[in-house]
């Protein structure tokens, strides 16, 4: 009997589902792999019980399976594509299907037939799949530079508006709550850790934000409506890019979305479907997210 690794590896947690040709055996989850993030070392090891702890599950030896599909943030860098191949070949068996945590997503929601894919979670990009295969990417340069409208992008950007209506005099809740979740005393230890050398984790503000959005902060209103325009920015560069790379017309008609952002910040979400319904009136917008996992077990069971 085949037995298949599903892996969603993303820069917040890392999944995990063993399945045969029908059903799902197996789960686990875990921390993160992205190495730039946790440490070769520290990755591996949670690599290693994530894929070991789902494989109990299921009652299987991870030895004996029959192919992998890791979807991996981070995968283009050669160096990380070498420790993943490298660290799941001392864990399973069979063969292998390194990819990026996007491809996966992409195919959970087309299954290998065209579309628009936005990812919104720790960081964020678009990518495009034409039915001649071809494919096409926007975004995705990393938080310091790029990841516009992700959860860092919104965590960054909640503490500048903050800090820029704290010159201004405009009162807002945005940074009181934000120190609450830190656990911090002032604004000058808030400073202090946002200017950290290790970078906080920005990603976990922006459900601090939906909150003061929720109760009707216009600063806060501001940053999500703000992430929406970026998001539907970039999926209206990734269509013209389709449509430069020969797509057929409809290619870009369907929208899919994945990643925490757009799955539980509706502001977000509705603030990108009205933006991007403005400059692509054909396009249309999945109701719910996608999930990746699925997409890794399609990739797995079909090579």
């Amino acid at each position: 009997m085949a037995i298949y690794v599903a892996l969603d590896a993303g820069g917040t947690r890392t999944r995990c589902w063993v399945a045969d040709e029908t059903r799902v055996l197996g789960r686990a989850s875990g921390g993160t792999v992205k190495i730039m993030m946790a440490g070769e070392e520290v990755a591996a090891q949670r690599l290693r019980e994530v894929i070991l702890e789902a494989c109990a599950a299921a009652g299987v030896d991870a030895k004996s399976t029959t192919r992998t599909c890791m979807g991996l943030a981070g995968i283009t860098s050669e160096s990380t594509r070498d420790w993943a191949e490298r660290t799941l070949r001392g864990i399973v068996g069979g063969e292998l299907d390194l990819c990026g945590d996007e491809v996966i997503a992409l195919d959970a929601a087309f299954r290998g037939g065209p579309g628009l894919l936005v990812v919104a979670g720790t960081g964020s990009n678009v990518m495009g799949r034409c039915s001649s295969g071809a494919m096409v990417s926007v975004g995705g340069w990393g938080p310091v530079i790029g990841d516009e409208g992700s959860g860092t992008w919104i965590g960054l950007e909640s503490i500048r508006a903050g800090l820029r209506a704290h010159d201004r005099g405009v009162q807002t809740c945005l940074l009181r709550e934000i120190e609450q979740h830190w656990d911090l005393q002032n604004m000058g230890e808030l400073i202090a850790k946002a200017n950290e050398r290790s970078r906080p984790d920005f990603a976990e503000l922006a459900m601090v934000v939906a909150r003061c959005a929720e109760l009707g902060d216009a600063l806060a209103v501001s940053v999500l409506d703000r992430a929406g325009v970026e998001l539907a920015e970039q999926v209206g560069l990734a269509a013209s890019k389709m449509r430069a790379a020969g797509c057929a017309a409809d290619d870009a008609a369907h929208v899919a979305f994945t990643g925490s952002v757009l799955e539980k910040i509706t502001r977000v979400r509705r603030s990108m479907e009205e933006h991007l319904h403005a400059a692509l009136p054909q396009a249309q917008v999945a109701q719910q997210a996608v999930d990746s996992l699925e997409g890794a077990l399609w990739r797995a069971r079909r090579a």
